[in-house]
């Protein structure tokens, strides 16, 4: 099937028999073109099927009004909350948003990043995968200046801003939370710790069981992924260690949910035998039983927060020279599945 030829505004000038400058003010509101004029060549427009190249038109302007998105997965309900936030602000600031995700691979990140780079979009957000070993791939919009902002999953390098929550405090007083519930074993289901958010509830964790005079045992971290299945797997694990656990601070309320889920199965009461607290606050912390204690995640403000300090930027309004980090407030959501029975 052959393509049909695009219209043009010579197009249009030929129908009418009028000039191409009177066509082309007119489709831009010009109000020298009388509103008789307007009203024929915007019906006419609309009858060949012209489309406005705003593409080619903003490029002669040194920009494409275009913002990229770039993330490691979208099939997440943080994701999601985060994209909503930017295409809120993007929309009234007029951006169009061209998204890419990596699937945790870091060598399709970096194929994302090099694809919208070559899209020349004009600034970029991204929260990085599982794997990526290093940064280069953002050098070339560094080097042009197309301002970088890393959410989430981060990296300090110049000239970029990072969009990011106190993972370390987090968790700590998550399993601060589970030691004043007289929790004495506390499991850490976590993920790539090589990953900011991950090491940093890590630490939170680590240093949490310090300041309480309980001893760090590494059998009681288990790194994985985020999936179903790493739940249920993390809840088999944990059912092989003697004595049981009585605490599990993990770092996704998915996993988390699957985690419990498994416990129940196997005769484990939650929260008495063991008290679980997840992270992130999304919806399905609310649907399981008992409903779990959690950290709240505001991603919704994160991407409006992340897409205004990009426009910023965009604007001139704020320089890109500089390592800057903007801190989002989160906090812990207290729920049954970490709340013990008080007794004697």
């Amino acid at each position: 099937m052959s393509k049909e030829k695009e219209v043009t505004i010579y197009d249009l000038a030929s129908e009418l028999n009028i000039s191409v400058a009177t066509v082309s003010r007119a489709l831009k509101d010009d109000p020298v073109v009388s509103k008789k004029t307007k009203k024929k060549i915007f019906d006419l427009a609309e009858k060949m099927g012209y489309r406005t190249n705003v593409f080619a038109r903003n490029l002669r302007k040194g920009e494409t009004r275009t913002i990229g998105f770039m993330v490691h997965e979208l099939n997440s309900n943080f994701i999601t909350s985060v994209l909503s936030g930017v295409e809120k602000v993007a929309t009234e600031a007029g951006y169009d948003i061209i998204i890419a995700h990596s699937s945790e691979s870091y060598i399709k990140e970096a194929a994302n990043a090099r694809n919208l780079f070559d899209k020349r979009v004009d600034g970029l957000l991204a929260s990085l995968s599982f794997d990526t070993k290093d940064t280069k791939h953002f050098d070339p919009f560094i080097t042009k200046g197309v301002p970088v902002i890393f959410f989430d999953r981060v990296e300090k390098i110049k000239d970029t801003t990072m969009v990011v929550i106190d993972n370390y405090k987090c968790g700590y007083e998550a399993t601060k939370h589970l030691i004043d519930q007289g929790c004495k074993k506390i499991l850490h289901v976590t993920s790539n710790l090589n990953r900011n958010v991950y090491a940093d509830r890590y630490r939170g964790y680590r240093d949490a069981l310090s300041d309480n005079g309980i001893g760090l045992d590494e059998k009681l971290v288990i790194v994985n992924d985020l999936s179903e299945k790493a739940g249920i797997a993390s809840a088999n694990a944990m059912m092989k260690l003697k004595p049981l656990p009585d605490g599990a601070f993990i770092t996704n309320d998915f996993v988390a949910a699957a985690f419990i889920k498994t416990l129940k199965e196997r005769g484990i009461a939650v929260p008495d035998d063991v008290a679980v607290v997840g992270f992130n606050n999304d919806a399905i912390g609310h649907l399981i039983e008992p409903s779990l204690s959690t950290v709240n995640y505001p991603g919704n403000e994160m991407g409006e927060i992340a897409a205004r300090t990009l426009i910023s930027h965009l604007k001139g309004e704020t320089s890109i020279h500089q390592i800057n980090t903007v801190i989002i407030n989160a906090g812990l959501i207290i729920r049954k599945s970490s709340l013990k029975t008080k007794t004697g």
